[in-house]
């Protein structure tokens, strides 16, 4: 980690940015950060309105590190949707990433980032023993695909193939496909579901939502966890370095190097990451948006989205699952996509509210 920091910054004594959100992954990236080189360090901490609020962490990490930290407020994470949706060309709307880097072009042209901790390491330890409880070593690969599936609650629900529309052509079993060969192999049951997670949302969500961000605000990234060496290394390791299945522990690995570093008391047990309270952003903003853009949509009237499906959730408001929220989110992402480049009705500079 410390030879691509140095060799992303080589002789610059430029100040430094990092994304700091109090968890392991940023942490880390910080402690390698300053001890391998002198230059100055600033660090952007992001917080939510109703959200479970990071930023007194990251402080503590910041001051005991000797940095200074940027506090980013974001009352409404969705205001800014059409112009971080005209930036990154996907219907996308989880784009915390987009206020990261707004604000790191204006401190410096380097943002140091923890990125793929979690895919790498075995971070996402709420899915891991509840795959475990679905699957044993006798279920074939298409049962692991959906058990794998079924640990992905925020991102599908049961009825999603009423969603689409006549033009879409969903299939199950397109996404079965896609995901097969991570479990149609000899690998123990946790490197499969580790495997599937670095083909999934790292290489086809966040490294180009976050590449095509820094690339537009100027901004070249250091993501030494992600570097060559660091991915062969995680790559072949077993999973038991990474994940303790009896006390549910993830990154034993990266927590151990914290605490050579001495930062591992500093260390919540509550993930964190810049995360927003998707329900109180529903109730505050989301709902109302939805209801504005997703009543008359685009994407309904040219038949790639049912509008039947969107009536049954839109007011379901006291007992909504997290998952639906999620997925009328989606689809007003996919709206304001719509309305940018194929009717470009809409101008990036629209602010939802």
């Amino acid at each position: 980690m410390e030879n691509e920091i140095r060799s992303k910054i080589g002789t610059d004594n430029g100040k430094i940015a990092i994304a700091l959100s109090g968890g392991v992954d940023s942490t880390l990236a910080l402690s390698v950060l300053r001890n391998c080189v002198p230059n100055e360090v600033e660090a952007i901490s992001i917080k939510f309105a109703d959200s479970v609020d990071e930023t007194p962490l990251a402080a503590k990490i910041a001051e005991r590190l000797g940095i200074k930290q940027n506090v980013v407020y974001v009352e409404n994470y969705l205001a800014e949707l059409p112009k971080a949706i005209s930036i990154i060309k996907l219907p996308f709307w989880d784009l915390h990433w987009y206020y990261v880097t707004k604000r790191a072009q204006a401190i410096s042209k380097y943002l140091v980032a923890g990125d793929g901790g979690d895919e790498l390491f075995g971070g996402y330890t709420f899915r891991y023993s509840k795959f475990l409880n679905l699957v044993n070593d006798d279920s074939n690969p298409l049962e692991r695909v959906k058990s794998y599936l079924k640990c992905h609650e925020r991102d599908n629900v049961p009825d999603q193939d009423r969603i689409f529309g006549s033009k879409t052509g969903f299939s199950w079993k397109i996404v079965y496909d896609q995901l097969i060969p991570y479990f149609d192999n000899s690998l123990p049951l946790l490197d499969q579901v580790l495997l599937a997670d670095y083909n999934g949302k790292l290489l086809y969500n966040f490294l180009p939502v976050n590449t095509t961000l820094h690339r537009h605000f100027g901004l070249k990234a250091i993501a030494p966890i992600l570097s060559k060496e660091m991915i062969s290394y995680a790559t072949h390791i077993p999973y038991s370095q990474k994940y303790d299945k009896i006390t549910d522990t993830g990154k034993i690995l990266l927590r151990k190097l914290l605490a050579k570093y001495k930062m591992d008391d500093l260390i919540s047990t509550t993930k964190l990451g810049f995360n927003v309270n998707t329900i109180n952003l529903w109730k505050n903003f989301g709902h109302k948006l939805c209801k504005k853009y997703l009543e008359n949509s685009r994407i309904v009237q040219n038949e790639w989205i049912n509008q039947s499906w969107i009536d049954v959730y839109l007011d379901k408001q006291d007992d909504l699952e997290i998952r639906y929220v999620n997925k009328l989110l989606g689809l007003l992402a996919l709206e304001i996509w719509y309305r940018l480049f194929v009717t470009k009705e809409m101008s990036p500079e629209t602010v939802l509210s």
